[in-house]
């Protein structure tokens, strides 16, 4: 591990992360620094967290936060969840068992100087959900849907022919590396900023026409999840129902994926912003009010109320074994187009 950062300028979030680490047992939170994005005379890292068994066979799941960096609630939300975890193994006996049978890795930050400037792009001015090598096979919503114009747009997705952004490669490399191999594997993104619902997107966000290999499998974690908790407020449908973009990360590494002989399932949350903006105006009057709800009880309200769509996938990682293959596959394909590709 890197010595931490000295940067002047407050950076609470990759302070928090360092604090984590320091205080950690290696022996049960190990961490590598994926890339170090310069920033003046310092460079700051991208820090990769990892709990449970690191063998390569055991089911895997990923939650990763701060590839935008106006949307810090996703990286405040992620490393809660990893907070709540360590001091569970203090005590709770169940998780350190559960422990043994499965791998848990965070990526609270992958856009540091993004985060630390209050930008969504990175420092380059790419927007590194726009920067992957892979384009929308229909036409996509004009400037957002990633544009090689000018970094002094949002969405901007870099020049032709250029490589892959430090960051957006440490995040695909690390998958690539350390997650696809596993037999079964989950990956959660954190975002925030669109809509008043919460929402789950899956892949493609490249094709409204075009379903993804494991559609059946996608719907029957969906129908798992609305099954145990029938009470949530969540809508889970493809990212393409929405808008399409060219140089999506995750379509990059679904497609990856399936080189593989495993399933890889990449999930977006979209917190829904709009609604904290409805209930306090005001807070579009700061730079972060779109995204990050500024009142204290309601940032605490959204730190807790997504914990139960986080454990939730961590068992249903662990699981994989007794629902993947337990239903009707025709049955499955047949309810997931009626639902999302009529």
């Amino acid at each position: 591990m890197r010595a931490p950062s000295t940067i002047k300028q407050s950076f609470p979030e990759l302070e928090q992360i360092e604090a984590i680490l320091r205080e950690r047992d290696a022996a049960i939170l190990q961490s590598r620094v994926l890339c170090q994005v310069p920033y003046g005379d310092d460079l700051l890292p991208v820090y990769a967290l990892t709990l449970g068994n690191r063998a390569p066979d055991v089911p895997c799941v990923t939650y990763v936060a701060g590839i935008h960096g106006l949307e810090r609630i996703g990286t405040q939300v992620v490393i809660a969840f990893l907070e709540g975890l360590l001091e569970r193994l203090k005590w709770d006996r169940v998780l350190a068992e559960i422990l043994q049978h499965v791998r848990i890795h965070f990526i609270p930050i992958v856009n540091p100087v993004g985060m630390l400037n209050k930008t969504r792009a990175n420092g380059q001015g790419v927007d590194l959900m726009r920067n992957a090598p892979v384009d929308s096979v229909e036409k996509t919503i004009l400037l957002a849907g990633g544009h090689r114009i000018s970094p002094s747009l949002p969405w901007y997705r870099g020049k032709t022919g250029d490589v892959m952004q430090p960051e957006a490669q440490a995040l695909c490399d690390f998958i690539a590396q350390e997650v696809l191999p596993a037999p079964f594997s989950l990956a959660l993104d954190c975002h925030s900023g669109f809509g008043f619902r919460n929402q789950i997107w899956f892949p493609y966000a490249r094709s409204r026409r075009e379903p993804v290999k494991h559609l059946k499998e996608i719907c029957y974690l969906r129908n798992l999840f609305m099954q145990t908790y029938p009470h949530q407020d969540y809508l889970f449908e493809p990212q393409s129902q929405h808008y399409l973009v060219h140089g999506d990360l995750w379509d990059f590494l679904y497609l990856k994926s399936l080189e593989q002989n495993n399933v890889f399932l990449p999930l977006t949350l979209e917190m829904g912003s709009w609604r904290w903006i409805r209930k306090n105006p005001l807070q579009l009057r700061q730079l972060l009010g779109l995204y990050h709800p500024i009142k204290p009880h309601r940032l605490n309200r959204v730190l807790r109320s997504h914990l139960i769509l986080m454990e939730f996938l961590l068992h249903a990682t662990l699981s994989y074994q007794n629902w993947i293959n337990q239903s009707d596959a025709e049955k499955l394909e047949q309810q997931a187009r009626a639902l999302w590709y009529p």
